[in-house]
């Protein structure tokens, strides 16, 4: 893919896709092309409408942003304008802000949604066509604006295109299925990014992860032929000012252990591991657009699955930190290999900022749907700079409780702590009082419950599949703090 900024489109151009809002300007904008009045009933810049109509030779697209578009909605419509279009598009579009007055600080969610659009979620099928699509061919993309400092629009559109990429290959590892993708197929990933973009990646196996103590981590895994990792990766920048951790969970499949899973959604749990995945392309992106700051990313990946070395409800296993644990339902397992995660960032480095991803609970998925993810923190600055991150990306957060009212639920008889209530209320705020054990009074820590948001419906396919989320969210908190 070639992306190019110009201040005019040129003739190579075979097709030309302009953006407009659904305002009062419309009809103004519109009055350029043939038969505008007739295109103005016709068309109403609603959005992801789409109009077709030719300037000659050109093909032209009329995309409407709807009333007031933010960046997540230029990402979406032209994700999804983009994906339906790529068969029958010529190898060099033009993409005109200019007519529809769409401004410069637009252009980096524009560039990522065009990039985007190229995904294909068929990613085991052995029928695909042997036409090629705009995207496997040559494709070029002329991004017209008059706005001036060009350089500075050039490297937004580099920005969106880059993050694209790297969401793209987030998602191909969230939509493999676990016969395709255990621990071990996550640390691989790593190890292969970090070679390409230059940072650091250690990969603890399971007799290491036994001799330095992550326990929580091996219990869970001792049901599955397929043994844990734990992956440290570092990126560091020479002008950095901050050390923040990242914590994602990595269970690359979920039966639910002996507290078996209902099998009617169970298809999807290939997904558990979408906590992991944002840390994985958090870090990656980090690293290709070279971010002023110090980051440490780590995963327990591992899968949760039956047999007779299953760990059991009623068992109590230890952790990295020390604490003893009751396990009363083995399908709260990730809260289990996250103890571990934890405790193992906050005592091996000095963090300024520690930040943990999950997809964690249903219940939190009941509390908010499928549009925000929950968001846990001690820290009233924390939860402010990444509540804005999450409105100005679309990867919302919503803030619930981690008050001391819920501290209760965890106390055990038999040991220092139980990783369930067994109660159907307060899941989620009770395996975010959980977390909180292990990072041991940090005093600027943040869980994100991402399980509504991770996997979902989207125009890839007929099922739900990744959405990379976090990717975006975190990369624009990380952009803001320096």
């Amino acid at each position: 893919m070639i992306l190019e900024v110009v201040s005019q489109l040129t003739e190579t151009a075979q097709a030309v896709i302009y953006l407009f809002r659904q305002d009062d300007t419309l009809k103004a904008r519109l009055a350029s092309f043939s038969n505008a009045d007739l295109l103005t009933e016709d068309f109403k810049a609603e959005a992801k409408q789409v109009h077709v109509l030719y300037e000659g030779s050109r093909k032209v697209f009329l995309i409407g942003l709807g009333k007031s578009p933010k960046e997540a909605d230029f990402v979406k419509i032209l994700r999804s304008f983009f994906y339906k279009q790529k068969k029958t598009l010529p190898d060099t579009i033009g993409l005109s802000l200019i007519k529809g007055g769409i401004e410069f600080q637009w252009v980096e969610a524009i560039a990522n949604g065009c990039i985007v659009g190229s995904y294909d979620l068929g990613l085991y099928k052995t029928d695909k066509s042997a036409e090629f699509n705009f995207f496997e061919r040559t494709p070029k993309i002329q991004l017209e604006t008059a706005e001036s400092g060009i350089e500075s629009i050039i490297e937004s559109a580099r920005i969106g295109e880059m993050t694209a990429l790297t969401q793209i290959r987030v998602m191909d590892l969230m939509n493999a299925p676990s016969n395709k993708k255990n621990p071990l197929a996550l640390a691989d990933w790593a190890v292969e990014s970090g070679q390409k973009y230059g940072y650091s990646v250690a990969i603890f196996d399971e007799k290491k992860c036994e001799k330095i103590g992550l326990k929580a981590l091996v219990a869970v895994s001792k049901g599955s032929k397929n043994p844990p990792c734990f992956i440290v990766m570092e990126y560091t920048h020479p002008q950095a000012t901050q050390k923040i951790g990242l914590v994602g969970k990595g269970v690359t499949f979920d039966t639910g252990g002996i507290s078996l899973k209902q099998s009617t959604n169970m298809h999807y749990m290939k997904s558990d591991m979408g906590g992991a995945a944002a840390v994985l392309g958090t870090i990656e992106l980090a690293a290709k657009l070279q971010l002023p700051v110090h980051l440490i990313g780590i995963i327990p990946t591992t899968e949760n699955s039956i047999d007779g070395l299953s760990i059991k409800p009623g068992d109590v296993i230890g952790s990295y930190s020390g604490k003893s644990i009751e396990v009363i339902d083995t399908d709260a397992e990730g809260r289990l290999i996250l103890a571990d995660g934890l405790s193992y960032a906050r005592q091996n480095y000095e963090l300024d900022c520690i930040v943990d991803l999950a997809t964690l609970t249903g219940s939190c998925v009941a509390t908010l749907g499928y549009a925000a993810a929950g968001l846990f923190t001690n820290n009233e600055s924390l939860a402010q700079s990444l509540y804005e991150s999450g409105v100005q990306t679309g990867e919302k957060l919503w803030r619930l409780p981690l008050w001391d009212d819920y501290k209760d639920e965890l106390k055990s008889d038999v040991a220092d702590v139980k990783n369930f209530h067994g109660k159907p209320i307060a899941g989620a705020i009770v395996a975010a009082k959980f977390l909180e054990v292990f990072v041991d009074e940090h005093a600027n820590w943040a869980h994100l419950d991402i399980a509504g948001t991770a996997f979902g419906d989207s125009e890839f396919g007929t099922m739900k599949s990744a959405t990379a989320y976090g990717v975006r969210l975190l990369t624009h908190w990380l952009r803001r703090q320096v």
